[in-house]
């Protein structure tokens, strides 16, 4: 679910009839000529996909390494992962594996995260053969 931005501002523009009705075609013409201008002002952050916005020598810098540091492998079996950029692109299963990960979890592929049993306490899956250690980090103090 996207939050909406407090837009409070009405701004206004003479254009030709061409543009007018080329505008006045799409289904939101506020939200396209918002991204026109923020593109020609700079360039979308490849972090936020556009939310924010940062200098064209910013995002050209960052952005191999945003793509460098996306790139995970497996806990379990090593299998090369790429997380996703927008968890709306996720099945409600993918996101629950995310969250685990994000929360400080294993981040496992999904054959692993299916074979690898809940832990009684948290309920993240952890490998059997880092159950012990999990125990020992997460829930040393319950």
């Amino acid at each position: 679910m996207t939050q909406k931005s407090n837009k409070t501002e009405v701004v206004a523009f003479k254009v030709e009839a061409e543009l007018a009705e080329f505008l006045n075609q799409l289904p939101n013409k506020s939200a396209f000529i918002r991204k026109a201008i923020a593109a020609q002002m700079s360039m979308a952050c490849p972090l936020c996909n556009g939310s924010g916005q940062l200098s064209r020598w910013a995002h050209d810098h960052y952005a191999p390494l945003l793509a460098e540091w996306n790139k995970h492998d497996c806990d379990s079996c090593g299998d090369k992962l790429t997380l996703p950029r927008d968890p709306g692109e996720l099945s409600v299963e993918d996101k629950i594996r995310m969250e685990q990960y994000f929360k400080g979890g294993p981040l496992l592929c999904d054959p692993c995260y299916e074979k690898a049993p809940p832990c009684d306490d948290c309920d993240w899956h952890i490998p059997p053969d880092k159950a012990a250690a999990h125990q020992h980090h997460a829930h040393q103090h319950d």
